[in-house]
């Protein structure tokens, strides 16, 4: 075991602090990583808080990981120390089922291993990337592009693949029309990855106060949800819409914006049921989904895409201290477009 710097939610809602936790001796299919930076998800929020059901407490969250390789197992294969690698929201699964065996992990029959917060193989509690280490087993690391930085690729962990899968899945690409209904965390990513696919591309927003932002980075056209004209004028006007936001929206207004065959795929989840009126589907053969993130195989494949066509999360780097104060703008909507922890400052931090 090796104790490392980490800072951890001590009990449901309380603020999280500084302190040590400590890392399984790697074993033979191990790898060894030290973190370099932590992206902060809106879901940890939720769960440190107890959102999403009780926890076990103290937990370090994160499921936005990017390092370097540092030691690993006499059985790894494919990575070597000094790699750049990341970690994303599984640490393990039962590799057996039939979702495991067909790369969807993230499914696991039997119940995948979260980053954070989850029973690990050893009986403890998976601890997350807030922290200067974590050892993860091979088949569950991924290998970063050297074209994408690794403060930048660190969100792509979760925010990339979410939002490239069910884009992917849905078949978004040249003669699509595809609506990002925000532009935060993940829809910020969603617009990127839908552009780079060749979709025609537009973002639904309360207002129009990121509007540059998000044509600058790619979209087509940017509109307003608060004018009634956005839901009026574009009746049937869109292929694809991927909803990214954890709130209550009026589900009928949006599928009404949805074409014959046209799907509205959710992403975020509200602490409330979305009510809807079956007729809406009915009418137009339209589809009402949601999707959660990926495989890891299609977890390098969005890795070696952003790669290949230049993307990466737009971040605001912080120092672990600075924790709960983003946590506290994340809640605001005060961030574009994803915090991400500078692992380095974990030991220096007065908190």
């Amino acid at each position: 075991m090796s104790s490392v710097f980490a800072f951890a939610a001590p009990s449901e809602g309380a603020p999280l602090e500084r302190t040590t936790i400590e890392r399984r001796e790697p074993g033979s299919l191990d790898v060894v990583i030290d973190v370099a930076y932590a992206g902060i998800c809106h879901s940890d929020i939720h769960t440190v808080r107890g959102d999403w059901g009780a926890q076990r407490y103290p937990l370090v969250p994160g499921h936005e990981i990017a390092g370097t390789v540092r030691a690993v197992g006499s059985e790894v294969t494919r990575f070597a120390v000094g790699d750049r690698v990341g970690v994303g929201c599984l640490v393990n699964s039962c590799g057996e089922c039939t979702s495991c065996t067909v790369g969807d992990q993230q499914h696991c029959e039997k119940g995948a291993t979260g980053t954070y917060g989850a029973i690990d193989r050893d009986g403890s509690v998976t601890q997350g990337g807030y922290s200067q280490q974590i050892v993860v087993t091979e088949d569950f690391v991924l290998r970063i592009p050297d074209a994408i930085a690794l403060d930048r690729a660190a969100p792509l962990l979760c925010a990339g693949i979410t939002t490239y899968s069910p884009l992917r899945h849905w078949n978004a690409g040249p003669g699509t029309r595809v609506a990002v209904v925000g532009l935060g965390g993940l829809g910020h990513m969603a617009v990127q990855i839908a552009r780079a696919m060749g979709a025609d591309v537009t973002v639904l927003s309360q207002t129009l106060a990121k509007a540059e932002d998000g044509l600058r980075l790619g979209a087509h056209r940017y509109l307003a949800t608060s004018d009634p004209s956005t839901f009026r004028d574009n009746k049937r006007a869109f292929d694809l819409i991927i909803n990214t936001v954890s709130a209550q929206i009026p589900v009928d207004d949006y599928l009404s914006l949805l074409d014959i065959n046209g799907a509205m795929v959710c992403l975020g989840a509200p602490p409330e049921a979305l009510s809807f009126d079956a007729l809406r589907l009915i009418n137009g053969r339209r589809s009402l989904a949601g999707s959660n993130i990926g495989g890891i195989a299609e977890t390098q494949e969005m890795l070696d895409f952003c790669a290949e066509h230049n993307l990466a999360s737009e971040i605001e780097l912080i120092d672990a201290d600075e924790i709960n104060e983003a946590y506290r703008r994340v809640l605001a909507s005060d961030v574009r477009f994803r915090f991400v922890i500078d692992a380095a400052t974990l030991e220096q931090t007065n908190v």
